[in-house]
């Protein structure tokens, strides 16, 4: 399967479209280049944090959650978020820059509605000779609904359905290149809307917890190296550097 073949069977190292939904994979781990970043995407409560929480340990992480807590400690108690939002995103944005300067692989909470934060991140990591990649949880809306009410933390509904609309478009632009089988070796092109990922790994449902780990290895990146298979297996994986979340 294109974007996904591997002697490890426990790795995955992707390029291109790697649409998992509905597949049996083997797989219970993705392995990035050195110093990618790696944008978690989903509707509110399909899971990011969990699956960021489960990755985490060592690697650098900007959650806009983390942000929206520092700013309240900051700020009167009571006053609505709404009044101190705009400062909110500025500094997550600011996170974002500073956690980009370190050089240092970084896994980035995004509920992707906003593609000029991935356009952004992925010029600012190029500069650097570093790739981004995007991960991407397709749960239906119940799903995601049914989480938020699971962590007992709701996103406005007015929200919710603006990331639900966007989402779903997208969703419908990977459904093209999945019927169109690529040539043996060459990965599934991700579609325009992500042309900025080096990588695009769709989990539905079922397999938001199957890859339980991430690594960003020390080899040459699968696509670089002459007769390398797409999603070829990792080198051995660095020990983790203990980097305190944002």
């Amino acid at each position: 399967m294109s974007g996904m073949e591997q002697a490890d069977p426990a790795a995955l190292r992707p390029r291109g479209l790697v649409d998992l939904r509905g597949r049996d994979v083997g797989a219970n781990r993705l392995s990035y280049p050195p110093g990618a970043v790696v944008v978690v995407s989903g509707l509110p409560g399909s899971g990011k944090s969990t699956l960021l929480r489960n990755w985490s340990p060592g690697t650098l992480t900007v959650d806009p959650r983390d942000v929206r807590e520092a700013c309240r400690a900051r700020v009167p108690v009571g006053l609505p978020y709404v009044v101190y939002r705009p400062w909110a995103r500025i500094e997550y944005v600011r996170r974002l820059h500073e956690a980009l300067g370190t050089g240092r692989p970084l896994l980035v909470h995004d509920c992707g509605s906003r593609p000029w934060i991935r356009r952004w991140l992925a010029r600012s990591a190029a500069r650097h000779g570093r790739e981004l990649h995007v991960v991407m949880l397709a749960v239906s809306a119940a799903d995601a609904l049914a989480g938020q009410e699971a962590r007992g933390r709701w996103a406005p509904a007015r929200v919710f359905a603006r990331h639900h609309r966007r989402l779903e478009r997208l969703l419908l632009r990977l459904e093209a290149p999945r019927r169109l089988p690529p040539r043996p070796g060459e990965p599934v092109p991700v579609p325009h809307g992500l042309a900025e990922a080096a990588s695009l790994v769709v989990l539905d449902r079922a397999l938001r917890g199957r890859f339980t780990s991430v690594d960003f290895d020390r080899g040459i990146p699968a696509h670089s190296r002459p007769g390398s298979p797409v999603g070829g297996p990792a080198e051995p994986a660095r020990r983790p550097v203990s980097t305190p979340r944002p």
